[in-house]
């Protein structure tokens, strides 16, 4: 029997990536390929004396990757084992910014993204918030660009908060958006497995702004726009993504607007709303990837 390693963040409680592994344990035993689990810090990324990656015994057939430590992603890379998703395509999804120029000039219609200048000393620069003022306009979205479930999100009214914000973000990456107020408290979640929809949701939360799951947004099963898939299935082949969970916004038309690019999309919410097996696809999916059916 083939077999993978899920590999999954050491330090982190939440459930959404042990859920995600037993699904996936599940499906792919129905298959004949086992599963096992490790958390991250259970084992040494190490580069030995003689300059070799040294990780993981050689016995497993490939690694369903759950965190997004892109430098140890890399690494088993280098040993040579086969990832879902790549570690390439794990740091530009997970760096909003990179995600965002990762996008630029395909035809992937985002909000305006301002980066802010990387900063050793803490504290802000007028001239800078000012310019970010004058090109955006208020209410704006400050984000940090690490950062998942809708944490570390803002929306900054004023050029106080602005000021705040960055304060209270000055050594951490981050970025400044419009705001999609026709989007207000909803937006899209679709799943792509190897560039192809599998399953989407409405998701909405009548107290916040952020429609996430995790900020108290509801899951709403819905039918999808064309344009909505089109623009998923785009973004997630131009980041290279195994699987991906994509945000989209609301236009002020209806038109798609894409928000975020996940690359461990939890299962739990999608599957239950849609009633798509999910897992099932993706392991599927890495099955075919790795002819082994």
């Amino acid at each position: 029997m083939a077999k993978g390693l899920c590999v999954i963040n050491g330090y982190s409680s939440l459930s959404g990536p042990r859920h995600f592994y037993e699904r996936m344990e599940e499906e792919l035993e129905k298959k004949n390929v086992g599963l096992s689990l490790a958390k991250a810090t259970t084992f040494l990324s190490e580069i030995n004396s003689e300059g070799a990656i040294q990780i993981l015994p050689r016995m497993f057939s490939f690694v369903l990757f759950l965190d997004k430590d892109a430098y140890l992603a890399a690494a088993l890379e280098g040993q040579g084992y086969r990832l879902f998703n790549k570690a390439e395509a794990i740091r530009l999804s997970d760096d909003k910014m990179l995600t965002s120029i990762a996008l630029a000039g395909h035809g992937i219609r985002m909000p305006k993204t301002i980066g802010a200048p990387l900063n050793y000393v803490g504290g802000h620069d007028d001239s800078f918030l000012r310019l970010v003022e004058k090109e955006l306009s208020y209410p704006l979205v400050g984000k940090c660009s690490y950062g998942s479930l809708g944490r570390e999100v803002q929306l900054i009214n004023n050029y106080g908060e602005l000021t705040t914000f960055e304060d209270e973000n000055a050594l951490k990456a981050h970025l400044y958006q419009d705001y999609i107020p026709s989007s207000k408290g909803v937006d899209f979640r679709l799943i792509v497995i190897g560039g192809r929809f599998v399953a989407g949701m409405r998701r909405r939360n009548e107290n916040d702004f952020r429609s996430n799951l995790a900020c108290g947004g509801i899951g709403e099963k819905a039918d999808i726009p064309e344009g909505y898939v089109y623009m998923a299935e785009k973004a997630a082949k131009r980041l290279g993504l195994d699987y991906a969970g994509v945000d989209l916004l609301v236009g002020e038309n209806g038109e798609p607007i894409l928000s975020e690019v996940n690359s461990n999309a939890f299962l739990e919410g999608i599957e239950k709303t849609t009633g798509v097996n999910v897992a099932e696809a993706y392991a599927g999916y890495i099955v075919n990837q790795l002819g082994l059916q």
